[in-house]
C-alpha cells in the first residue's frame, strides 16, 4: 500500500516561499502585470493534445508557477502520479488502487495489477458494450413485446447519473435522435414520474446503474420501474429480462431483480464512482453516440492522461490548473471557483464536477489520519454563458468575493445560425464567444473611475459603475466540442483535482462524508411510517420535524 506523503506540506520551505511571494503580489493588479510584461499571454499559455490553456490572466508573475512546481515536488506530485498510474494502492483507507486511467488505456497496451491484467478486463467489458449498444441502435434487441427499444433510461445517483447525463447532454448533437434518452437519480417520486410518464413499456430499456446493487435510492428507483414496467405489460415476470439490464458487479442481486446475468455489465473495485463514466457506467452513453464515438471519447482521456504523466509540471495543463488553485485557496483565502462554459451542451458540467472536486478533496483529516492545517477544497458551482452574466457575473466584477473562474470555450459551433440583419457580421457563435473574450477581459482589467468620468457619467453614478478588475480567469479553448474534446476537459479537472489532493497530503478517493447521512436515512425510514413512532432518541428539531411531517401525511392520506 502507498501511503500519502507524511510530511505537513505547510511547514516546508517551499510553502513559506509562497508565503512571502503572496506578500510581494498581493497588491498587483493585472493592469500592471500586463503593462510591464508585453510576452505575459504568450508565456502564461500552454497547450496539451487538443486544449489550450490561457492562465495569464491570473493574480501571478513569471516567478509563482515556478514556486508552486516546486511545491508539489516537495508534495510528491511526481512520484505520485507515477503510482497512481502503476495501481499501486494510493486509495489508503480503502486499501485500493486508483485506476480511471486504465478505462481509457489502448487495446494493445498492458498494465498487471493484483496479478490481473487490467487493460485485458476493461477491453471485454467494452467489447460486450459495444455489442450491446449496436444491437439496440439497430434494432437487434427487441422488448417483450417484440418491438425495437425506442427509449433508454438510467437509473443511477452519484457518479452513476451525474456523469452520463452530463456527457449525453454534451454530446447530444453526436447523438440517435431517434432514441429517446432520460436520467433517473433522485429518490424523489416526481423524478421516475416524470421520466417515464409519456413513455411506452413495450419500447423503453432501463440500464440499472449500481455496483453493488444494493443503493438505496437506485434500487427503489429500479423497483419503481419494475413496476411501471410490468403493469403496462400484463405482469408477466419475463418482461424484465427483455427491458432491463444491470452495470453492477454483484451477480446474485442483479439476478434475484429479474435480470439475466449476460446482460450485467462489471467493472471493477479500483473504479470510484466519480471516475467511472469511461467504464461501464458509461453504457447509456455509448448507446446514444454509438461505441465509435464512444472510442473517440476515451481516446480524448487517454491523450491528457499521457500529456499530464509527461509533460513537466511548468507545461502541464492540469498540474497548472491544480496548482493554480491551490494559490488561491490557501494564499489569498478564495473559497469558491467558477466553472462557466460557453457552450449550452455543457450546462450539466458545473454540477458533474462539483462531485468530482468536492467529494474528492473536502477532506479534513490527511492520508495518515492526522488533522490537516490548512483549508482543502473548493466550492464549485458555474452556469453556460450568456446565462450567467445576465444572473451572477454583477458579484463576479462589483462584489467583495475572490472568485477565480475557467471559462470554456469553443472555436467552431456544433451549428451554424447567421445573425439576421442588423449590423452584425458573422453568426450567433461570433456573438456568443465576443462575450467569452469581453467578460474575461473585463473581470482583469475592468474600468476606473477616470476612466468613466471621461465618458461624461455624472459624478454621483461614477462610484456605482467602477468595476476593480483584478478578478483572476483562466481561459480553456478548444477547436469544436466533439467525444474527443469532451474526454480531454474530463481527464483535464480529474488530474486537476488529483494535484490538489496531493499538495494537501490527503486521500481524494474515498467519500465517508457520504455515508452517515445515509445510515441515518434508513434508520430514519421507520419512524416515518410506523403507526406508533418512537422519537424519543432523537435531537428536539427532527422530533418535532418528524411528528409534523407524519400529522401533515395522516391528514393527506
Amino acid at each position: 500500500m502507498t501511503d500519502v506523503p507524511a510530511t505537513d506540506i505547510t511547514t516546508t520551505a517551499e510553502w513559506s516561499a509562497l508565503a512571502e511571494h503572496h506578500k510581494a503580489v498581493a497588491g498587483l493588479h493585472l493592469r500592471e502585470l500586463f503593462d510591464t510584461d508585453s510576452d505575459r499571454a504568450n508565456a502564461m499559455t500552454t497547450t496539451g493534445a487538443d486544449l489550450v490553456l490561457d492562465y495569464s490572466k491570473n493574480r501571478i508573475t513569471r516567478d509563482t508557477l515556478p514556486l508552486l512546481a516546486a511545491l508539489a515536488r516537495a508534495a510528491g506530485l511526481p512520484e505520485r502520479t507515477e503510482a497512481m498510474f502503476s495501481g499501486e494502492h494510493i486509495n489508503t483507507s480503502e486499501n485500493r488502487a486508483v485506476l480511471h486511467t486504465a478505462l481509457r488505456l489502448p487495446r494493445d497496451a498492458s498494465l498487471v495489477v493484483d496479478g490481473q491484467d487490467v487493460v485485458a478486463d476493461v477491453h471485454t467489458v467494452l467489447d460486450r458494450m459495444g455489442a450491446f449498444s449496436d444491437a439496440i441502435r439497430t434494432g437487434k434487441w427487441t422488448g417483450h413485446t417484440g418491438e425495437r427499444i425506442r427509449a433508454v433510461v438510467n437509473i443511477g445517483i452519484g457518479g452513476s447519473d451525474l456523469g452520463p447525463v452530463m456527457a449525453y447532454e454534451a454530446l447530444k448533437a453526436y447523438a440517435d435522435r431517434d432514441l429517446t434518452m432520460r436520467f433517473v437519480s433522485n429518490i424523489d417520486p416526481n423524478d421516475i414520474s416524470e421520466a417515464t410518464r409519456d413513455l411506452d413499456p413495450a419500447t423503453t430499456l432501463f440500464v440499472i446503474s449500481s455496483k453493488t446493487f444494493t443503493t438505496l435510492e437506485t434500487l427503489t428507483n429500479a423497483h419503481v420501474a419494475r413496476k411501471w414496467l410490468l403493469d403496462g405489460l400484463g405482469g408477466d415476470e419475463s418482461a424484465v429480462a427483455k427491458h432491463f439490464v444491470a452495470v453492477s458487479t454483484n451477480a446474485k442481486e442483479v439476478s434475484a431483480f429479474g435480470i439475466d446475468e449476460e446482460n450485467m455489465f462489471g467493472f471493477w473495485d479500483w473504479v470510484g464512482g466519480r471516475y467511472s463514466l469511461d467504464s461501464a457506467i458509461g453504457l447509456s452513453l455509448m448507446v446514444a453516440i454509438g461505441k465509435e464515438q464512444f472510442d473517440e471519447f476515451l481516446a480524448g482521456m487517454h491523450a491528457i492522461d499521457e500529456h499530464f504523466r509527461t509533460s513537466p509540471l511548468e507545461q502541464n495543463l492540469p498540474a497548472i490548473a491544480g496548482l493554480l488553485n491551490v494559490w488561491y485557496t490557501n494564499f489569498f483565502g478564495a473559497q469558491t471557483h467558477a466553472v462557466l462554459p460557453y457552450s449550452q451542451y455543457l450546462h450539466r458540467l458545473p454540477a458533474y464536477l462539483q462531485q468530482l472536486t468536492m467529494e474528492s478533496n473536502g477532506k479534513s483529516v490527511r492520508g495518515d489520519g492526522s488533522a490537516v492545517t490548512t483549508v482543502t477544497g473548493e466550492i464549485f458551482w458555474g452556469e453556460p454563458g450568456t446565462n450567467g452574466q445576465h444572473a451572477f457575473y454583477q458579484l463576479l466584477h462589483q462584489g467583495r468575493r475572490l472568485v477565480p473562474a475557467d471559462f470554456i470555450g469553443f472555436a467552431e459551433p456544433i451549428h451554424v445560425v447567421p445573425v439576421p440583419d442588423g449590423g452584425t457580421n458573422g453568426d450567433m457563435h461570433d456573438l456568443f464567444m465576443s462575450n467569452l473574450f469581453a467578460q474575461t477581459s473585463a473581470l482583469a482589467f475592468g474600468k476606473t473611475a477616470q476612466e468613466i468620468a471621461a465618458e461624461g457619467t455624472p459624478a454621483e453614478i461614477v462610484p456605482h459603475k467602477v468595476m476593480p478588475g483584478n478578478r483572476p480567469s483562466s481561459t480553456i479553448m478548444a477547436r469544436k466540442l466533439t467525444p474527443s474534446v469532451l474526454g480531454q476537459l474530463i481527464a483535464f479537472y480529474e488530474h486537476m483535482t488529483f494535484v490538489e489532493g496531493t499538495i494537501w497530503g490527503i486521500d481524494s478517493f474515498d467519500q465517508w462524508g457520504v455515508e452517515l447521512g445515509k445510515v441515518l436515512a434508513r434508520q430514519l425510514g421507520p419512524v416515518l411510517t410506523e403507526p406508533q413512532a418512537d422519537t424519543s432518541g432523537l435531537d428536539s428539531s427532527t422530533a418535532a420535524g418528524i411528528r409534523r411531517y407524519r400529522e401533515w401525511r395522516h391528514r393527506s392520506g
